[in-house]
């Protein structure tokens, strides 16, 4: 028995269109009645998942621990490590003289393992580190400043520094970030948005610090902010929410004081992404998708900055992701980040041309990580490399000789099992050309229980990668599929426009028609099909479970999206309405209304075993969509088939304990085992 939810004759009138709402009453996180559903829902999880499977090898396969790609100031460098067994990764600095020493251990400073690292920047020359963090998943970083040398504490907490760039200025004294407006500046619930850029001068109050724009502007507004090398080059961009277009403005800083600067339009109310890199040679370099969709890297003058040619043209297949300078050479080079249907390489061009010389290699089919050099010149470059069998490493190539090697493995030491990896070309609804990475046993024979993975939106990219529950799941003897689908990233922005607003039909259809292929092709069959999404994944297969659900026998949607009705009003919703439309606009209204997961919950459908995953911190999507639709799935429901709902307190959306990672990926994949047959 599902524990009782109370349905009310809730009926809204948005454009003429009646739109019930029978469990609004659960957008209350604090009322005793959403308490008392929630504590029947967890002991109803309790009964009907345990025991738990695949715990223990997940966390073995996660023995590897991590690395991240070092970054260069000065003569010292900083990187990230997670340590076998470590909760946290911990973020350590390279002395000149080879000491290594860790700098910010979160496990230090929160014991209990809920405080996360969300962002780090070292100044120019390697002195002083700017970092983030944040407590029990709420993402609202506060900033501090330390020194490197000591270690010792300089300022903070800074408080409503989410999602702040920190651009130092040489020297160390000063530097721009955003910062939210006070609270008691702006409407209670517009206080997540307000962003601004300000100055702030090395031991000052904040209170001193001077706005530099953004005022006026839209309040769902984000900025980026970064200044040259040299320090002569200010550069703000401002994009409204997740919109993938953005303004951008230039400043010469040796013209106009740092306080005010005298700020330059290179474009504004323009249809595209551009990003500004300040070249030690003097030349502007361009990274645009402005009339090319997968990207092209342009030169300018920087005191023409609207006036472009291009340097490394559009590819016809690859997505242009990333470039690095190495310029201490007789004949400097360009190294260009691409990534072909969602598989990373490498390509190295002669600077002054664009002429491309020959590629750098690399360890195999998969992703590649950000291109880091150092910023002084050189001729080495360093890049993080993982697949679906290889833990994240970092591999370092020298120009001069032309070869890479391995600089940094993952510390720890797995048995990898042996898994198959290919690449499926299927096609969709109306015609188009997908593709999915499908791995599996070595020796499938037959169909197999098989999780089909999608994301499908934000122009984000599914890439592989080495995923500990992944190979659990594969070694069990079960396949498991990530699909490409529009509204993704994998084959440039066009790619992402077919899957958004009006388009985001275009990503269910394409998820349909994986989960086709892969019945059709003998993989799986739908009585062994599960799927999993998260955020705007767990609206993909909400919208599909609600579309197709004799397609499929088990889904985990886990912080999803799905009264897309009202999602505006929760969390950063507002700051999406610029990927999915806005209720408010009647065309738009008819978008969302077409597939809003919650609203096409049917009675007597027998729909698959399905369980929401959701984290009582979420500040980006709220937990109420999970809870309203697992009401409504468990009210309407014809079949015998689960409806839970797994509630989980102090964590959020993002970076979590490793503990707790182990603990919801074993959750996850014993739900999908035992209602896929595996």
């Amino acid at each position: 028995m599902y524990p009782t939810a109370r349905r009310e004759e809730l009926v809204d009138d948005l454009h003429g269109t009646p739109v019930p709402d029978p469990y609004r009453w659960l957008e209350d996180p604090d009322s005793p009645e959403t308490q008392g559903w929630l504590l029947g829902q967890e002991a109803l999880y309790e009964e009907q998942v345990k025991p738990q499977r695949f715990r223990e090898r997940i966390e073995e396969l996660l023995q590897s621990g991590s690395v991240g790609v070092p970054v260069w100031r000065g003569e010292r460098y900083f990187f990230s490590r997670r340590m076998p067994g470590q909760e946290h990764a911990v973020y350590y600095v390279v002395d000149p003289d080879g000491t290594e020493r860790p700098l910010i251990d979160p496990m230090r400073i929160d014991p209990s393992g809920l405080t996360t690292l969300d962002a780090v920047q070292p100044d120019k020359e390697g002195r002083l580190l700017a970092y983030q963090i944040s407590v029990g998943g709420d993402e609202e970083s506060v900033l501090y400043l330390i020194d490197v040398a000591t270690g010792a504490r300089l300022e903070g907490p800074i408080d409503r520094c989410r999602y702040s760039p920190i651009a130092w200025l040489p020297g160390g004294e000063a530097f721009y970030y955003v910062r939210r407006l006070p609270g008691t500046e702006v409407p209670e619930n517009e206080r997540q948005f307000h962003r601004r850029v300000y100055l702030h001068r090395v031991g000052t109050s904040t209170e001193d610090d001077v706005m530099i724009f953004g005022a006026g502007l839209k309040m769902t507004n984000y900025y980026g902010v970064s200044v040259s090398r040299d320090g002569r080059w200010l550069q703000i961009s401002a994009s409204e929410g997740t919109a993938p277009r953005n303004d951008l403005w230039v400043a010469d800083l040796t013209a106009s004081p740092l306080d005010d600067p005298d700020l330059v339009v290179v474009q504004e109310g323009v249809d595209a992404q551009t990003g500004l890199h300040f070249g030690r040679d003097g030349r502007l370099y361009v990274h645009t998708d402005r009339g090319a969709p997968r990207g092209r890297i342009c030169l300018a003058d920087p005191a023409e900055p609207q006036v472009w040619r291009d340097l490394i043209p559009e590819d016809a297949e690859a997505v242009l992701s990333d470039f690095a300078i190495l310029d201490d050479l007789t004949n400097p080079v360009m190294l260009v980040g691409w990534t072909r249907h969602a598989i990373s390489e490498i390509s190295v061009h002669r600077l002054e041309d664009g002429e491309r010389l020959g590629e750098v290699p690399t360890p195999g089919l998969g992703s590649i990580g950000g291109i880091s050099e150092r910023p002084e010149g050189g001729y080495e470059a360093w890049f993080g490399y993982t697949d679906n069998t290889t833990p994240p490493t970092i591999q370092r190539y020298d120009a001069r000789t032309g070869e890479t090697t391995l600089w940094a493995a993952s510390p720890g030491a797995v048995d990898v099992p042996p898994v198959k990896t290919s690449q499926a070309v299927y096609t969709s609804k109306d015609g188009t050309e997908v593709r999915m990475l499908i791995i599996e046993p070595v020796d499938r024979d037959g169909p197999r229980p098989t999780i089909l993975n999608g994301y499908g939106g934000f122009g984000i990219s599914m890439t592989p990668g080495y995923s500990a529950s992944i190979l659990t799941w594969v070694e069990a003897g079960g396949v498991y599929a990530i699909a490409n689908l529009r509204g993704g990233g994998e084959e440039g922005e066009d790619w992402h426009r077919a899957g958004m607003l009006g388009n985001k039909q275009n990503v269910f259809d394409d998820f349909h028609a994986a989960a086709e292929h892969l019945i059709a092709t003998g993989v799986t069959t739908s009585a062994q099909l599960g799927i999993s999404g998260g955020s705007n994944g767990g609206l993909l297969v909400g919208a599909a479970l609600t579309q197709r659900p004799e397609l499929y026998a088990a889904v985990v949607c886990s912080a999803p999206l799905l009264d897309m009705v009202r999602y505006e009003l929760f969390g950063l919703g507002a700051t999406w309405n610029v990927e999915y439309g806005s209720a408010n606009d009647p065309e738009a209204f008819g978008w969302l209304w077409s597939y809003s997961p919650y609203h096409h919950v049917r009675e007597g459908v027998p729909y698959p075993a399905t369980l929401f995953t959701v984290f009582q911190s979420d500040s980006r999507v709220h937990p109420l969509h999970a809870w309203k639709m697992c009401a409504a799935l468990q009210h309407a429901s014809g079949g015998s088939r689960p409806v839970l709902l797994r509630n989980e307190t102090e964590v959020g959306h993002g970076a979590r304990s490793l503990s707790r990672t182990i603990d919801l990926s074993a959750d996850t994949l014993t739900f999908l085992a035992r209602n896929t047959g595996l």
